[in-house]
């Protein structure tokens, strides 16, 4: 990660200090603002490679920050925030956030989340290619491997598992998913999507009954996992 730079947008100068040390000792170059204004001219202008941004700022809130950054940036941003309601990281997985944290939060939970968010942006340019771990799938045949063999997925399971995969490491929401798979008329039908999810994860999982691949965010969504 060496070079990397991080803008990180929070009021509190204290939190500043913490991530300048922590980031740095990772290697990271960190630029600060503590306004969302700042935030956004210094996005503009430096174009950092990852944003960390605080919901709770003294001008603009952060989601309002959010949703204007991303008229024009697609830059992963990991969000910090004090709530932990399933509303509100809906509303933020729905304005593009690649992930949050909760305050207060460890340090290594953070990192950990910033360089899933790095992979992401790396994993998110249109490949037709697409590999992680156990998982290989080719977009362009529409074929899927899983540990080198061939898994044979319905249409709909498949159109699943693609959104997933191009959102690897993120968080989906389940109205994006039944949106794009099932259409807009299925937005609150959560059962279908709980059905395809155990049939995909049937299929691709070494233990279906525990997950390490597709993983449930309760009451929020479902997301790829990225390996290490």
């Amino acid at each position: 990660m060496s070079g990397t730079r991080v803008l990180v947008i929070d009021d509190e100068a204290a939190i500043r200090r913490l991530l300048r040390v922590s980031l740095e000792a990772e290697g990271f170059t960190m630029l600060e603002a503590s306004t969302g204004q700042e935030g956004l001219v210094i996005a503009a202008n430096q174009r950092p490679d990852l944003i960390v941004l605080d919901l709770g700022l003294p001008d603009i809130d952060g989601l309002t920050a959010l949703k204007r950054l991303r008229e024009w940036s697609d830059l992963p941003v990991v969000v910090l925030t004090v709530k932990d309601s399933e509303t509100e990281k809906v509303a933020l997985l729905d304005a593009r956030a690649d992930d949050y944290v909760t305050k207060p939060f460890g340090v290594p939970e953070l990192l950990a989340r910033l360089r899933v968010a790095l992979r992401h942006k790396k994993t998110a340019a249109g490949d037709p290619f697409f590999s992680n771990g156990d998982i290989q799938i080719d977009f362009a045949d529409r074929k899927v491997s899983v540990r080198g063999d061939t898994v044979h997925l319905t249409v709909t399971e498949y159109e699943l598992l693609r959104i997933l995969a191009r959102h690897a490491g993120k968080v989906v929401t389940q109205r994006h998913i039944l949106k794009e798979v099932w259409g807009p008329q299925y937005v609150e039908q959560t059962q279908y999507l709980r059905v395809y999810i155990a049939q995909l994860r049937r299929k691709i999982e070494r233990d279906p009954s525990r997950p390490a691949l597709i993983m449930t965010e309760s009451g929020v969504g479902y997301k790829l996992a990225l390996s290490e």
